[in-house]
């Protein structure tokens, strides 16, 4: 059977599992099956280690920086539990890159204040450095991440396996990169409804974006202890009811249901929220739109990795990151020269992280995005928000791949050890969606097309 192409592979098309179809994960760069196994049995089995980019020190500065370790804790409940903790405002607490909850990480974080700490006394969390510093950390002020994963309950025993993930590691090796799919904890790693809120934000339906973080529960998602509550929240709409069901960790849900608890509109309620837990929502579903839009056009034929006409590129420094956040427009007259930036590995093909100033579309990729927006009921003016311009978002580009890093796996008696590193905004979970390919169909979707990955 014949099929896409990955580079010069043909490949087969797996059927990926309904949670990722719903997500936008539409395909896999790979043809070999891989073996199913689960990842983060335990928090341990999922360890990542920021490559950060650490402020300048000054005993003077007015900002402390904090490296921290971390297990089971979800990035905005332990900024604010810090916050807390050193008595600071709310909200005050800044980091670099967003990590998973389902993990033991380090990282960094940042306040403005002059007092060190030497110890947080918070539970799974150590304190591995402090100083002062002269500025602070923003959001993307890190190079990536350091990932270090362990695979267990595996479909057949551990050497086998790992000889099938070294078949899948060889492919993505010869293909040259990754699909640069938002991972699924990018919509909720619980609870998968962030891009559902960010969905109603962006049109403007504020209550329902509340309604929908207070009750809605995904089809397939883990019951927690806060499902109940949702349940009897979605038939009562009762705030002050709903405050004493909830458990008290819902720190989130309360905020907003002790607005609406309070006879405030959801709008009010929505804003009680931090800016970055609000901003997350509109990202999420940013996200959700790439993830459509990348599916689109693998499926239209068109290559993710050389560029054509209606595509941007972004440059690369000689240290293979992005030189900033411009993207160059591809069009007739330059064409040839952005396809030559992308083969010397000077450049990489992006795709849109639509806001209000993406460009009106050219060429394929601009009608396939089109289409994706209709789907959808939005378009680009929508992310202005009227009603919450102070998330508003002006777009920003991504590239369509991820160059494939080296990947060591390493079995024992019971799992498989993997190692790689990957660049900010790159998901470890969309490398080993390709190694286990778990609930996949285990036959392949005909697809006798031939395409350019």
């Amino acid at each position: 059977m014949a099929g896409p192409v990955v580079g010069s592979l043909p490949i087969e098309r797996w059927r990926p599992p309904p949670a990722e179809l719903e997500l936008g994960l539409e395909f896999y760069a790979t043809s070999a099956p891989g073996t199913p196994g689960r990842l983060k049995t335990a928090a341990e089995d999922f360890r990542v280690t920021e490559v950060s980019s650490y402020p300048l020190p000054d005993p003077q500065g007015r900002h402390v920086v904090l490296r921290i370790e971390s297990r089971d804790w979800e990035q905005h409940e332990l900024a604010a539990a810090i916050a807390r903790r050193l008595s600071l405002p709310p909200h005050s607490v800044r980091w670099a890159g967003t990590k998973d909850r389902r993990a033991v990480s380090e990282r960094l974080f940042s306040y403005r204040g002059t007092e060190v700490p030497v110890d947080l006394g918070l539970r799974d969390v150590t304190l591995r450095e402090a100083y002062r510093a002269r500025d602070g950390l923003v959001l993307g002020h890190h190079y990536g991440n350091v990932f270090d994963l362990t695979v267990g309950e595996l479909a057949c025993e551990p050497a086998r396996a790992n000889e099938a993930f070294r078949r899948v590691a060889d492919e993505l090796r010869r293909g040259g990169g990754i699909p640069n799919f938002f991972g699924p904890q990018r919509f909720g790693e619980v609870r998968p409804i962030t891009h559902e809120v960010g969905r109603w934000v962006v049109r403007g339906d504020l209550a329902r974006a509340v309604d929908v973080y207070l009750s809605d529960r995904p089809p397939g998602h883990v019951e927690g202890p806060g499902d109940d509550a949702r349940r009897a929240y979605a038939e009562h709409r009762d705030a002050a009811r709903a405050l004493r069901e909830f458990p008290p960790e819902y720190r989130f849900e309360r905020t907003l249901l002790e607005q609406l608890a309070r006879g405030n509109p959801p709008e009010r309620a929505f804003r009680a929220l931090s800016r970055d837990l609000r901003t997350l929502f509109v990202h999420a579903f940013q996200a959700l739109l790439f993830n459509r839009w990348l599916s689109r056009r693998h499926a239209a034929g068109i290559s993710l990795a050389e560029p054509v006409e209606g595509d941007h590129v972004v440059r690369l420094a000689r240290d293979g990151t992005a030189r900033g956040p411009e993207a160059v427009p591809v069009a007739g007259d330059n064409l040839g020269e952005c396809r030559e930036l992308v083969a010397r590995g000077r450049a990489l093909t992006a795709g849109p992280l639509v806001g209000f100033e993406t460009p009106a579309p050219v060429g394929a990729p601009g009608r396939l995005l089109e289409e994706v927006l209709a789907a959808e009921g939005v378009d680009r003016a929508m992310f202005r928000l009227p009603r919450t311009p102070e998330i508003a978002s002006r777009g920003a580009w991504r590239p369509l791949l991820v160059p494939t890093p080296p990947i060591s796996t390493e079995a024992d008696a019971a799992r498989v050890r993997f190692r790689f590193a990957l660049p900010k905004g790159a998901y470890a979970t969309v490398v080993l969606r390709e190694f286990l390919k778990n609930d996949a169909s285990a036959v392949p979707v005909p697809d006798r097309s031939s395409r350019a990955f």
